[in-house]
């Protein structure tokens, strides 16, 4: 049985639960925010899902609830953060701000982070420049390492996704939210949760042979997207997300999933790209809707019901949600409503529907 519940009521617990752990009640409210926005674009491995690990690891002092997040090195339009091993969507939050405030100036930001963690769903922080009509990019590298080199058996790399946003007139945004292998390592966890299997071509044993049993994940390799091709943008994306922020990379990275109390250094950075540095921005968001049209109103081939833009998908069911709610399975519902209850915070919803 599958709960509805509302993003705002959900938020509220969120924020409710981290600030009676420790955090601040802003940045339990940020937390939140981030939080439940990978719910509402469908991102079920990245949002509330999270909850019981973060706390896991918060209470074993794997995170700084307090985090004195700050700039440590800037020149122009670039600047590299320390997150001091506080909420990865604080640290992103306060990154993707500061990468739209240097836009303004200089027409791109670029804002690296390193001492982060694990932050959620990519597509959340690279719509934050859409209101200030900018495209909005953001890069990470994963908080595992779930995916050998082409070819290799260690695992060296992780999902290390990219989200692309940019703003369109009159119709939604083009929304690219996408991990360099197949699967991001999120859906095997919930394919655990729900007892389900997982498709031939996720992941692969010592072998090569296809591993579709989510509980025996720790044996296989997530395959990448396109073969060598997503094993190539994997690489490059953990350079300029992990190396060159200082922050951890290959054998470094450390396993958010088993280890509770390491700090994890993680990765990212996030541009800001200001349209207004290329024209008028009314004409490139209008030229944007224009394309999209022409695109989704192409020629099918058969049996194809729609052509579609990337993230099309993803808001229509942030749209359904907000109307309608955000579904929690009984399961997590009832492991969350016992966090609640150890902190005398009220359950989520008490009647299904």
């Amino acid at each position: 049985m599958t709960l509805r519940v509302s993003a705002a009521r959900l938020k509220g617990f969120v924020a409710g639960v981290l600030a009676a752990e420790g955090l601040p009640q802003t940045d339990a409210a940020t937390v939140a925010d981030m939080m439940i926005e990978a719910d509402l674009l469908g991102g079920d491995g990245h949002g509330i899902f999270r909850l019981p690990r973060y706390l896991e690891r918060l209470r074993a002092g794997g995170y700084n609830p307090r985090p004195g997040i700050r700039i440590t090195r800037e020149r122009g339009a670039m600047a590299l953060v320390d997150g001091d091993n506080g909420f990865g969507h604080l640290v992103m939050k306060f990154c993707a701000d500061e990468a739209v405030r240097r836009a303004r100036s200089h027409g791109v930001g670029w804002v690296g982070a390193h001492h982060s963690n694990h932050a959620g769903a990519a597509g959340v922080y690279a719509m934050i420049p859409l209101a200030d009509d900018m495209i909005g990019l953001y890069v990470a590298v994963g908080s595992a390492n779930h995916m050998a080199p082409w070819g290799g058996l260690e695992m060296l790399l992780s999902t290390n996704p990219i989200a692309v946003a940019f703003p369109a007139a009159g119709r939604k945004p083009v929304l690219l939210d996408m991990a360099t292998t197949v699967a991001a390592y999120g859906k095997v966890k919930l394919a655990a949760q729900r007892g389900e299997a997982m498709p031939p071509d996720w992941m692969i044993d010592a072998e090569g042979n296809p591993l579709t049993d989510p509980a025996r994940a720790a044996e296989g390799s997530l395959l990448p997207i396109g073969g060598p091709k997503g094993y190539g943008l994997a690489l490059v994306f953990g350079l300029l997300a992990g190396t060159l922020n200082g922050a951890a990379f290959g054998r470094d990275v450390i396993d958010y999933n088993h280890d509770t109390t390491s700090v994890t250094n993680t990765g990212q950075f996030i541009v800001a790209i200001d349209l207004a540095s290329f024209g008028d921005p009314a004409r490139i968001k209008a030229e944007v809707a224009r394309i999209g049209d022409e695109i989704t109103g192409s020629a099918r081939r058969p049996g194809v019901d729609a052509i579609r833009i990337p993230g099309e998908r993803a808001l229509a069911v942030r749209d359904r949600r907000l109307a309608e709610g955000i579904p929690v399975p009984a399961a997590l519902a009832q492991k969350l409503d016992g966090i609640a209850a150890t902190h005398g915070l009220p359950p989520l919803q008490d009647v299904p529907q």
